[in-house]
């Protein structure tokens, strides 16, 4: 190990030790997840949760209120019976370009799956082949599998906000999203319930947007300049040269930094006390 990774390594651990509690959980919208406690509820909130997770911290949280509200009490039952009253239900839900339609014809495709194979985690684990590299390619045919799914059932194309909440990898989108819904899914620490345990987690990639990319950056994990599915690739490499059974270990922490600290990487008062600020005080 260089001293340079050995510096970001206790940089990481210093960050994993003081953010990756339960206590900061909130306002993450992992914090839906933790309403529930039947494994089919918080399967379901999950991937409805981190589907929604677009835009300001804020808005996502008051969006999905709404929604979760809608769905009460039970978001796992209310898919299992879906029907046109529940479409009704969710006919008026915006949150931002997303709206109760998109969310409707997304549950329409996930009614399937659960009648089909009892639980999101089934679905998925037969498009995965433990000799992949990662979870990218099972992810592709996660998604076209469910865009295919609505295709049969409406003989008609996915619209243009279904598309957007099953955003497929091939695209070169990091698809941030989905994984994160991974991230949740897999992993088990304070933070990641850990409902699935047929996926390694060694195979995660880390959701990467605008923020975690500036981060990353700041600590020379990457360079390049979008939040596109090839920086999301580097950026796990570069986890993985630091922990290679649990690249995305650091994700939560990491992003806490800008989640709560608000940081914008430009250096303030209040960054005397953060682990990066010696990574942000070097020329990019």
């Amino acid at each position: 190990m260089t001293r340079q990774t050995a510096i970001r390594t206790n940089v990481l651990e210093a960050l994993y030790g003081r953010y990756n509690h339960r206590q900061f959980i909130k306002p993450d919208p992992l914090q839906f997840v933790y309403n529930y406690s039947a494994r089919g509820d918080m399967e379901i909130a999950a991937f409805l949760s981190a589907a929604l997770a677009y835009g300001r911290v804020g808005q996502i949280e008051k969006s999905l209120t709404d929604l979760f509200q809608r769905m009460s009490p039970a978001p796992g039952r209310f898919v299992r019976d879906f029907d046109a009253r529940q479409r009704a239900v969710l006919k008026d839900f915006k949150h931002r370009f997303t709206t109760g339609d998109d969310i409707s014809d997304l549950l329409i495709i996930l009614k399937k799956v659960l009648g089909s194979h009892g639980s999101l985690e089934d679905f998925f684990t037969q498009f995965h082949s433990p000799g992949d590299k990662n979870i990218i390619p099972a992810l592709s045919k996660f998604c076209d599998a469910l865009l295919q799914m609505h295709t049969r059932i409406h003989n008609s194309r996915p619209s243009r906000g279904l598309r957007y909440l099953l955003s497929n990898p091939e695209g070169g989108s990091a698809c941030k999203r989905l994984n994160l819904f991974l991230r949740w899914m897999v992993r088990k620490d304070s933070v990641d319930p850990g409902l699935w345990k047929s996926i390694d987690k060694a195979k995660l990639i880390v959701p990467v947007d605008v923020h975690m990319a500036r981060l990353c950056k700041i600590l020379g994990l990457h360079n390049h300049k979008n939040a596109s599915l090839k920086a999301a690739l580097t950026i796990t490499e570069a986890f993985v040269r630091i922990e290679p059974a649990d690249p995305v270990k650091y994700d939560f922490a990491l992003s806490r930094v800008g989640i709560l600290e608000n940081c914008t990487g430009a250096c303030r008062a209040q960054c005397t006390d953060c682990e990066i600020l010696e990574f942000c005080l070097q020329p990019h």
